[in-house]
């Protein structure tokens, strides 16, 4: 089984929750009765989270509107997916991946199609020319994952490192991350990083910054805040 990631950009005057509603109620029930689509999930940035704008970083490219994930038997069959996608968005990128959950989803599950709880941070990585691959994912997926659990109020966490871009158009990135906050971690620090006081949040802030610095360089960053809406668990 193979996961892919879709980058979508709405057409030109259509909004975030246009473009939800399209993948939700035309995209979406089309795709799930493909018999090879094993689990399907949609990130978007709506008017849900409009309070969380605060939250984006923008450095690298024109930002998506949203992501589809798909779980495929095989991604080199992908073309009915493809076909799919592109007629409710204005244009799409995909990725293979390799995707790792150091918190699965266990405390705000919802049903399939209904909103997420809170909301989802979606991070757009390149891996800095400092680093090999290997000095890369032994930062970021070693020591750097228990500190971004001990300091944030994540309650699900997966990181995607990108096998390859397998379209034709396709921003260059080596990782995307998947982090779920609770609602108020939009518009509070205090609650971004699970802390109740300003001497905690201090500690934690730096904690996480510095830890980032190793394996991240800050203008080489996309963060974008959306809603996600899990249509089919695996």
């Amino acid at each position: 089984m193979e996961k892919l990631i879709y980058p979508i950009w709405k057409s030109q005057g259509s909004s975030g929750d246009e473009l939800r509603d399209a993948i939700l109620n035309e995209a979406g029930p089309t795709l799930l009765g493909q018999e090879n689509v094993r689990a399907l999930r949609l990130s978007v940035v709506d008017s849900d989270v409009a309070s969380a704008a605060g939250k984006r970083m923008e450095n690298c490219q024109t930002l998506p509107d949203g992501m589809i994930s798909v779980w495929l038997d095989n991604g080199g069959a992908r073309g009915r997916v493809d076909g799919v996608i592109a007629g409710v968005v204005d244009r799409f990128s995909t990725y293979l991946v390799v995707e790792a959950e150091p918190i699965v989803n266990t405390a705000h599950r919802t049903a399939p199609g209904e909103r997420g709880h809170g909301f989802c941070q979606v991070v757009f990585l390149q891996r800095p020319d400092r680093l090999t691959e290997q000095e890369w994912l032994s930062v970021w997926q070693g020591s750097h994952t228990q500190i971004a659990i001990d300091t944030q109020s994540t309650f699900c966490y997966r990181q995607n490192v990108i096998v390859r871009s397998v379209s034709a158009y396709g921003p260059m990135l080596h990782a995307m991350i998947e982090e779920n906050f609770p609602p108020g971690a939009m518009t509070s620090d205090h609650a971004f990083y699970g802390v109740s006081d300003d001497e905690n949040l201090k500690k934690n802030l730096d904690a996480m910054v510095n830890s980032c610095s190793r394996f991240i360089d800050f203008d080489k960053i996309d963060v974008i805040p959306m809603s996600e809406y899990v249509l089919k668990y695996l």
